[in-house]
């Protein structure tokens, strides 16, 4: 176990490092523009992302004793986009404290609709499966209004939702990594501080409840921190899929299920992965760079089958 733990680190930061460096060669007299003005900003913006994501997934994996559980289930992608969507078809071309407003409309609706759940897991007796019908309830909302607005929108609003809707890393500078950091040290460190009471939520929650745990307190935090990381990233990025289902599966498998494992390990691992997916757009597809959501997409579907066929047999 020692032995995975320490390879699978050292694998991670090996992969952090090399990543900017990886893809076409850079021209002598632009490199350092492209190595320090876009792959380093790039790499950070998807460290910060893919560790975020894939801790709030195995928070709410653990959370929710559902495998499948992710941000989806609480709402909070279908309100960011909701809230993207209706920036872009308004044609918003202003910021909000140095943050595009297509950006701070998605952080908006992904929070507000995120905290709505969260302040149903408040009540004292409310159950998982009553958040997760909830949750159903907001995302078919919010995907229903979603699609009268992309209705009432024209072909270049389409294409721009489009292309906003798959996921992208692309950075210039460090405004991105600047704006989006604090958030993700508030989500990080608030939801490691749950480890502990994660820990014993695998027995269920009355044996939580037994152990002492505020049951109502956890899941409320949980959901809330989550939905602050998950709406930052989705509204600077865009849906990045499959990264918050695949990569706590991983460490699962690799690492095993102990959460005082598993949730820094998913930081680590899930930081690596994104990354990794993003230089290799860089490699496959030179100068016509994927959406990395797409990436993700491609990898994570045949990955979760492969590993759900390998639980079931």
């Amino acid at each position: 176990m020692r032995t995975r733990l320490v390879a699978t680190m050292v694998l991670c930061a090996a992969v952090l490092v090399v990543a900017p460096f990886v893809g076409p060669a850079m021209p002598d007299d632009a490199r350092d523009f492209i190595l320090w003005q876009l792959r380093v900003p790039r790499t950070l913006m998807a460290l910060l992302v893919g560790g975020t994501l894939s801790l709030v997934g195995a928070v709410y994996q653990s959370l929710f004793a559902n495998p499948l559980a992710a941000p989806s289930t609480v709402g909070t992608t279908a309100g960011a986009t909701l809230g993207a969507l209706v920036a872009i078809v308004l044609g918003a071309r202003a910021a909000v404290w140095g943050l595009p407003l297509v950006a701070a409309a998605a952080f908006a609706g992904a929070l507000g609709v995120s905290l709505a759940v969260a302040a149903i897991a408040a009540g004292r007796a409310v159950r998982m499966n009553d958040l997760v019908l909830a949750g159903i309830a907001f995302s078919m909302g919010a995907g229903a209004i979603s699609t009268g607005v992309q209705y009432s929108a024209d072909a270049a609003e389409l294409l721009a939702a489009t292309r906003w809707t798959m996921g992208h890393l692309p950075q210039v500078g460090y405004q991105g990594v600047v704006l989006l950091l604090p958030v993700v040290v508030v989500t990080v460190v608030g939801l490691l501080a749950l480890t502990r009471a994660l820990e014993v939520f695998i027995a269920g929650e009355e044996h939580a409840e037994s152990q002492g745990v505020d049951v109502r307190r956890v899941r409320m935090v949980a959901i809330g921190l989550g939905a602050l990381g998950v709406a930052g990233c989705v509204a600077w990025c865009g849906p990045i899929a499959f990264v918050e289902l695949i990569v706590p599966h991983i460490v699962r498998r690799v690492l095993g299920v102990s959460r005082r494992v598993l949730l820094p390990c998913s930081v680590v691992v899930g930081a690596a992965f994104l990354v990794l997916c993003d230089a290799g757009t860089r490699v496959v597809f030179p100068g016509r760079e994927p959406p990395v959501g797409l990436v993700t997409a491609a990898l994570g579907a045949p990955l979760l089958v492969y590993l759900v066929a390998r639980r079931s047999t």
